[in-house]
């Protein structure tokens, strides 16, 4: 079989440390025979190959690519390149994830109200998210026990609390893992939840997808994709602003009100000026253990009423709220409820970028525009 060739093109600004990805026609097990070569370099790529419909993809990460570059690329006989990469394991009844060989996150699924990312390491080996109520530190605030890292959540599904842990919440149970495997690319973990009211009445399901990149230890990037279905009748989505589709609690330094930062994609600063605004990102930055360090979350063009609202508080929660409308408004002329028909599917679309520095020396901006806009892989003629 001929070699397969693609020419990767960077857009005007350019790319860095950008997942980029291309189809070929051949079973999976026949890639774990291939190794991708750079043309320019001759050197091989490290390379990650996932099965799909009609083929497979390969995936591979673009360290730097000037504005308008193009690469050249060929998947030809050889073996693969490896180097440290991305493993998941279970560990003590949870999923941990380590990149480079250091632990980066856990995936807490087991005898939990929701399933949470668990601790979240940043750049510098402290925690970007609040440990409270996972562990009990001195510096954290006991106040709202469900905010709890990084989870997913909703205030109102079908009237049922499936936000707080009040008496009378609902909770998301951890049905069955479609995927759990790592790579040098990234790791992948795929899961499927039931969301019950509090008599443990199915109400929906979703399916959920993280992944996790291999990149410099400055930064982490997590795609994460939701696919919500009404599985179970129509479910209609309240309009609160008690939830998030994706939520952040950040670690106590980085709270606004103890001097951390908030900054959207408007240049909106903290809680007066991002609550309830709408942004295509929204980034939360601080001081952890003597290191500034930042934690985003992107909300992709193809998100149901983007730019999403965002429900920020200065005492350090951060989510993407698409359904709290009167609440933002402050005006019962909106409501943004929502009803999802009985057999449809909602789907959304974030990733959560961790950095270094704030929104600005973390390159904020640029790593969502390259997370929306990827260079363009074609097959080469």
């Amino acid at each position: 079989m001929a070699d397969n060739r693609f020419v990767v093109t960077a857009k005007q600004r350019g790319a860095c440390f950008c997942p980029v990805s291309a189809s070929v026609l051949m079973p999976v097990d026949k890639v774990a025979g291939k190794v991708l070569v750079d043309e320019r370099s001759g050197a091989p790529v490290p390379t990650q190959a996932e099965a799909f419909a009609g083929g497979t993809r390969i995936h591979w990460m673009l360290d730097s690519m000037a504005p308008r570059q193009q690469r050249r690329f060929r998947l030809t006989d050889g073996r693969a390149a490896s180097g440290p990469g991305v493993e998941i394991a279970e560990v003590e009844g949870k999923l941990q994830v380590k990149i480079g060989g250091e632990v980066f996150t856990n995936y807490h699924y087991r005898n939990i109200t929701r399933p949470v990312l668990y601790p979240v390491i940043g750049p510098f080996g402290h925690g970007v998210t609040r440990a409270f109520p996972m562990e009990d530190l001195p510096d954290d605030h006991k106040d709202h026990p469900h905010h709890r890292s990084i989870w997913v959540a909703w205030g109102e599904v079908n009237g049922s609390d499936n936000w707080s842990e009040q008496p009378g919440h609902g909770t998301l149970a951890h049905r069955a893992f479609e995927a759990r495997s790592g790579g040098c690319v990234c790791g992948i973990i795929a899961t499927r939840n039931d969301w019950l009211n509090k008599d443990g009445r199915k109400l929906m399901e979703d399916r959920l997808v993280y992944r996790f990149y291999n990149l410099p230890a400055s930064m982490r990037l997590i795609d994460m994709e939701i696919t919500l279905t009404a599985t179970e009748g129509d479910v209609k989505f309240g309009d609160t602003k008690e939830g998030g589709i994706c939520s952040v609690r950040v670690a106590a330094p980085i709270e606004a009100a103890r001097g951390g930062r908030i900054e959207n994609a408007f240049g909106g600063v903290n809680e007066d000026e991002t609550w309830g605004k709408r942004a295509q990102w929204c980034d939360y930055s601080g001081v952890v253990g003597g290191h500034r360090v930042g934690i985003c979350v992107f909300d992709h063009p193809t998100n149901f009423r983007h730019p999403t609202y965002w429900h920020v508080r200065d005492y350090g929660l951060m989510t993407a709220n698409p359904f709290g409308l009167s609440h933002f408004h402050n005006s019962k002329e909106f409501d943004g409820s929502h009803v999802l028909p009985a057999g449809k599917s909602l789907a959304f679309h974030y990733a959560i970028f961790v950095h270094a520095g704030d929104a600005t020396e973390g390159g904020v901006r640029n790593r969502y525009l390259d997370w929306v806009y990827p260079p363009q892989t074609n097959v080469a003629e």
